[in-house]
């Protein structure tokens, strides 16, 4: 630790810095143009282990605990609101697509100033904060993960017919 501050102090400092990041990731994400996430991007694929989401419905149980995490949509008005997917036109679901990706990107870069919190922070409370960033934001991005190869197979359904 560099310089020491109260507990107290620490601790609304990490509430305050925690929320500074995931809100402003979140609507530097909002102002990212579809078009980024549209284009063919490895980092999105699903790899062979998935098994196109698969792996997260055997190994995690992901259906029956995804839908109780929050939705950005609640927050933000420009977010995608996953219920027009009842629609399944396929534009929505491309749109859909699109949006599991802003997603997945978002909790990603989330994590990447978790290491800041060393400055302020005693070691084992740093690690804490990193022990934070993977617990709010992994869900997140596996369930983009579990989403997206089942999107893409409707897709592909509705171009079959």
């Amino acid at each position: 630790m560099v310089f020491e501050l109260p507990n107290s102090l620490i601790i609304i400092f990490n509430i305050i810095a925690w929320l500074a990041i995931h809100l402003g990731v979140s609507l530097l994400a909002l102002q990212i143009p579809d078009h980024y996430f549209s284009r063919k991007n490895a980092w999105f694929n699903s790899i062979k282990w998935e098994k196109d989401g698969q792996f997260w419905e055997d190994s995690l149980h992901i259906r029956q605990w995804k839908d109780a995490l929050p939705d950005s949509s609640s927050i933000f008005k420009k977010a995608f609101n996953k219920k027009k997917v009842a629609r399944s036109d396929k534009t929505t679901l491309e749109k859909f697509v699109i949006e599991t990706q802003r997603a997945e990107w978002t909790h990603w870069v989330s994590m990447l100033p978790a290491p800041l919190f060393f400055i302020w922070n005693p070691v084992w409370a740093g690690w804490l904060m990193i022990l934070y960033a993977l617990i709010a934001n992994l869900p997140f991005i596996i369930i983009q993960r579990y989403n997206r190869p089942r999107l893409l197979r409707l897709i592909r359904m509705k171009d079959q017919h």
